[in-house]
């Protein structure tokens, strides 16, 4: 379906303001995917909260021009879909990754995380990266294991004189006996 000149133009401007606050692009080729398995990788989409578009080539490269993502258009080449993470970095190429398992027609192609470009063989890298919320726990476990040692220092010597009476204690009636 052709687009005119202003749909372009809206086309362009939807897609560079995603761009310009998504964390990470996912270029993926979808040659050979049914409409029915298109519509479920967009509902999947949304509900993990992946912004995804087919855009053609050459309104992505001006979509993206003035983005962190610039170095991308260069190499956008073929039937593209667009999957944009806005919260979580890892969140498109996760959306990617488990949708190819089952349909092995969607090939990634690159993926783009910091400004920097990564063949579609990176995917599995971008895709492990931990949620904020595996982040933060992780964070947390990190700033809490110092603390646990130091109290567990403390803790050491009362509980060790504890120990030795309570094995005096217990050697005092079989050498009674």
């Amino acid at each position: 379906m052709a687009l005119n000149l202003e749909d372009k133009k809206a086309m362009v401007a939807e897609v560079a303001e995603v761009a310009a606050k998504a964390q990470s692009v996912v270029a993926a080729e979808y040659r050979g995917l049914t409409v029915g398995q298109m519509t479920e990788l967009r509902s999947k989409a949304r509900a993990q909260g992946v912004y995804m578009r087919v855009v053609k080539n050459t309104l992505a490269r001006k979509a993206f021009a003035g983005t962190s993502f610039e170095p991308v258009g260069p190499k956008l080449k073929g039937p593209l879909v667009l999957a944009f993470s806005k919260d979580d970095p890892g969140a498109a190429a996760r959306l990617v990754k488990d949708f190819a398992k089952t349909n092995e027609k969607l090939v990634a192609t690159l993926v783009s995380l910091g400004g920097q470009v990564l063949p579609g063989g990176d995917l599995d890298k971008v895709a492990s990266l931990p949620t904020r919320e595996q982040a933060l726990s992780m964070l947390l476990g990190v700033l809490k294991a110092p603390i646990q040692k130091f109290v567990a220092t403390l803790a050491e010597p009362p509980a060790k004189l504890a120990r030795t009476l309570a094995a005096v204690r217990d050697q005092k009636p079989q050498a009674a006996a």
